[in-house]
This record gives C-alpha cells, sequence and structure tokens, in this order.
C-alpha cells in the first residue's frame, strides 16, 4: 500500500463560505504516484466542513437555507455563554456535515458525477485560513 499526502490552503470569508475544492484536490491527485485508489480530503478545524454537492447558486443557497433552519445562528447555546463566544452554531454545522470526505482515484482521477464537486463550507463567523489535507491512497 502506497500513501501520498499533500495539503491545500484556503482563505475563507466565513459565515457559510463554500468553495469548490475539487480542482485543489485534483493537483493533488496529479502529483501523487497513484493510478486507482481512494482519496481524503480532511480539513482541519471544528467549525469547518468537507462534503460533495453540485457547486451552482441554487445549491449553495438551498443548503444555507437549510442550515439556517436547522442550526440557526442566533440561538441559545452553552458553548456560547460558557466560552464568551459567538460560533456554537458553526461546530454544530461542522459537526452534522463532517470534516472530510473520500473518493475514488480511477486513472489518476477523481471519479465524480457529472455535477458533484468536493466543496468546504467554513460556517465561523469569521474569515478563516484553512489547511485542507489531501491523502491518496493506493
Amino acid at each position: 500500500m502506497a500513501v501520498f499526502s499533500g495539503e491545500v490552503q484556503l482563505s475563507t470569508r466565513g459565515d457559510s463560505d463554500v468553495i469548490d475544492i475539487t480542482p485543489d484536490v485534483q493537483r493533488v491527485v496529479a502529483d501523487a504516484p497513484v493510478d486507482d485508489g481512494v482519496v481524503t480530503a480532511f480539513v482541519r478545524g471544528s467549525t469547518a466542513a468537507i462534503t460533495t454537492m453540485e457547486f451552482e447558486p441554487g445549491g449553495i443557497s438551498d443548503l444555507r437555507a437549510l442550515l439556517d433552519r436547522l442550526v440557526p445562528v442566533e440561538g441559545d447555546y452553552e458553548h456560547n455563554r460558557l466560552n464568551r463566544d459567538t460560533n456554537s452554531h458553526a461546530h454544530q454545522r461542522a459537526s452534522l456535515i463532517g470534516s472530510s470526505e473520500q473518493v475514488p482515484v480511477t486513472g489518476g482521477r477523481l471519479v465524480l458525477g457529472t455535477w458533484q464537486q468536493l466543496v468546504l463550507i467554513d460556517f465561523d463567523d469569521r474569515p478563516r485560513d484553512r489547511t485542507v489535507i489531501v491523502q491518496v491512497v493506493s
């Protein structure tokens, strides 16, 4: 088994900023000496998430609206009270979506659907610099 690791550095706007990381992850896969395997993209931090979706304005708007209904920004959050903080909603949203995704790799390419992209969502209430760890295993 071979493992190849890389990183993607991003700056986000926070507040449910959605960024298509598919090209960045594909660049790491292309640099790996791997034709077939699986890639994992993992974001460091407890207020951001990675998932797959159709990266288009309507889908992004719908996802934001869904998360606003499920986990409102304003709420009676113990985390905010105990830590004199304002981002409990970001922690909760990130835990629902998850910090990583795995995608098969065939012929050195990500195997994604036609309208499927890997996206990072930053739920924090301020801009952040994010690191995505990318590991390719074959």
